[in-house]
């Protein structure tokens, strides 16, 4: 049987009104780029969305993982909705799009793209999730839940073909080149989470059963690592195969309802709750946030798309939301001071850097006297 690859690719070309919503005319490029990508046989299917100010193209084909003529597809897609943009002057037009020509693959291009490949069950239920205004490490924290907390996954418990577990494949994003380990819980849970805790460092790639059937793909591309300064967010996607043998739908949800703190927000220099929104909520406004994630469900069948179902827009979560704001004004009273700025070390690629600059040479050695007087014993007062 022909094995159906899911490729979700995105980027954040341009938004109306600053870094709020992707515009109407935007989608409307993206859709006719990729009507033309199921014409010439490309790809087999495709849902266009955005998620804040992130343009998302869902795809489906045959052709596997990494396929040149797929993410030059989405390639194109994005450099024609960039051409518009720019035309007509909508904000930050272009942000992702670190390269003026097409080298093979999006990966260190710019966008983010996460894709799994499988051999379709008898029912092949997915959702894809996407994030605006946070990190790559966002969803370090409810994949752990989904896979690895019987709080959360009762079938990790009562279900035999979830008890034997899950490996992990996590990255370090830090490193110049990619880097990865191979983690298996429950046996090693507690060593997981010694690594996933470090959000800004590693991060989650892939989940698979602990019999190899593949549950979990995620974008791990760190925008400021690829262009060596800020570049705007990087805004996660993830695919998540859900039902026969891995957590339920309601399980791979549940592990959303408390909107964690994740770095992002504005200016890539703040920690907020990621709040999970219905699609009519997907734009980003106070504080160019909250940082937020949509998800949409879809079944795979014969390598098409059926649905979308948008898993967030309903009362369930009505009191996550309400939790997430009410965290976002307690953190918006600290203004720029830490835990909510976040810390000097994750801020060396945003614009701080650049106001911090003038102040270094006026920095000097002092020694504090009685009475108020300070005296100068830097080297070159001796």
């Amino acid at each position: 049987m022909v094995e159906t690859t899911i490729s979700v690719i995105k980027a954040d070309i341009g938004s109306l009104a600053g870094h709020v919503v992707v515009p109407d005319f935007i989608l409307d490029i993206a859709r006719k780029s990729l009507k033309e990508g199921v014409e010439k046989k490309i790809i087999n299917d495709f849902h266009v969305t955005n998620a804040g100010d992130d343009l998302e193209l869902i795809m489906t084909h045959f052709k596997g993982e990494n396929n040149e003529e797929v993410h030059k597809l989405a390639w194109d897609t994005f450099m024609k909705g960039t051409e518009k943009a720019r035309e007509m002057k909508i904000y930050a037009a272009g942000q992702d799009i670190l390269a003026d020509t097409f080298s093979g693959n999006v990966k260190g291009m710019g966008p983010g793209s996460a894709e799994m490949t499988f051999e379709e069950r008898k029912s092949e239920p997915i959702a894809v999730f996407m994030a605006d205004k946070t990190e790559p490490g966002a969803y370090n924290f409810p994949l752990f839940r989904m896979y690895a907390d019987p709080f959360n996954t009762a079938g990790l418990v009562i279900d035999p073909n979830l008890h034997d577990g899950f490996r992990f494949v996590i990255q370090d994003i830090k490193t110049d080149i990619p880097s990865f380990i191979e983690m298996k819980c429950p046996e090693e849970s507690y060593d997981v989470l010694a690594l996933l805790g470090s959000t800004g460092r590693y991060t989650i790639k892939k989940v698979y059963r602990a019999d190899g059937m593949v549950t979990a793909s995620v974008s791990t591309d760190k925008l400021h690592n690829i262009a060596g300064k800020y570049v705007g967010k990087d805004d996660p996607v993830a695919i998540i195969r859900a039902h026969s043998g891995l957590p339920a739908m309601g399980e791979v949800l549940e592990a959303f309802t408390l909107p964690h703190l994740v770095s992002g927000w504005m200016r890539g220099s703040h920690i907020g709750p990621l709040m999970p929104v219905g699609l009519k909520d997907s734009r980003c406004t106070r504080f160019d946030g909250p940082p937020r994630v949509i998800g949409l469900g879809f079944q795979v069948s014969n390598g098409m798309l059926i649905g979308p179902i948008d898993m967030f827009e309903d009362v369930a979560f009505d009191i996550t939301r309400q939790r997430a704001m009410e965290i976002v004004d307690y953190l918006r009273r600290h203004g720029p001071f830490m835990p909510h700025r976040l810390h000097d070390q994750d801020m060396e690629y945003t614009t701080l850097p650049d106001v911090l600059v003038k102040y270094e040479k006026r920095f000097v050695d002092y020694e504090v006297v009685p009475k108020g007087k300070v005296k100068d014993t830097s080297d070159s007062a001796k």
